[in-house]
């Protein structure tokens, strides 16, 4: 029965059976359904995974960074103990303070949301909604602890365009580690991880890394942080991220198809 539900996909897309990859690996249809499904158009691979729950992605997007702001600013504006100054080293003499960086820092707000809104099933959606949701938790966990703050620096940033917002709203504190590099480095590898999946040209996956640098060097260059912080973050990131793409409950191999087979398929 799998040959010649096979030989009748293969006719309906008009190409030998041969041409559609490891189909005879798949022990149900309903496989091709639940896993993520690299294609060599990637195009429509990306738009099929963006497509998937976009209700869903769309308002947990949403809910999970406004719970995570409501316990950020909390713990920013009342703070259980002193906070400690992170010290200065020699790259933060360095790099000096840069303005137009601010356009990459807030940028961070969209890149985050790729790696979440092309995972292709809801469970692998729940899962990694977990596992950033388990960062950010240690990172509020690591603020209520130990408070930290930014050496005040002698700049003044209130006739620049969107500083003194930032300035009134994220406050020089909750410094180490850096959640912006946290959260931009865990975002990274793992959309990184889908692009090689979704099997995009380099290019595009040398893009998202030169937006995640941008990110991670902003957050010194607006001086928002300092190097220490900016290094803790991206090991706070690293700890939760690669972790993340191997112990997932259910993971298994996947099998590569075109998304065309896979609609084919899951009509039978």
């Amino acid at each position: 029965m799998q040959t010649s539900m096979q030989r009748s996909d293969a006719m309906v897309l008009g190409r030998p059976a041969n041409r559609i990859k490891n189909v005879s690996n798949i022990n149900s249809p309903i496989d091709l359904l639940t896993g993520p499904l690299p294609s060599q158009n990637w195009p429509v691979n990306l738009a099929l995974r963006m497509r998937r729950h976009l209700a869903v992605k769309t308002i947990g997007i949403t809910a999970f960074t406004w719970l995570f702001f409501i316990g950020y600013f909390h713990l920013l504006r009342h703070p259980a103990y002193p906070a400690t100054v992170m010290p200065l080293i020699a790259l933060d003499h360095l790099i000096p303070f840069q303005p137009v960086a601010l356009l990459a820092y807030l940028s961070l707000w969209l890149y985050v949301g790729f790696a979440p809104a092309l995972q292709w099933t809801f469970f692998e959606l729940v899962v990694y909604g977990l596992w950033i949701g388990a960062l950010c938790v240690t990172g509020l966990a690591l603020f209520y602890f130990w408070p930290t703050a930014v050496p005040p620096h002698l700049i003044d940033v209130s006739a620049l365009p969107g500083f003194a917002l930032l300035q009134g709203v994220d406050a020089p504190g909750n410094a180490c580690p850096s959640m912006h590099v946290a959260v931009a480095t865990f975002s990274a590898i793992w959309l990184d991880h889908v692009l090689r999946q979704a099997r995009v040209p380099w290019a595009l996956r040398l893009f998202s890394a030169t937006w995640f640098a941008a990110i991670a060097y902003s957050t010194l260059a607006i001086k928002q942080h300092v190097a220490l912080d900016a290094a803790a973050g991206a090991l706070l990131g690293v700890v939760f991220a690669l972790p993340s793409l191997y112990w997932r409950p259910g993971k298994r191999r996947t099998t590569a198809v075109s998304p065309a087979a896979a609609d084919i398929v899951g009509s039978h």
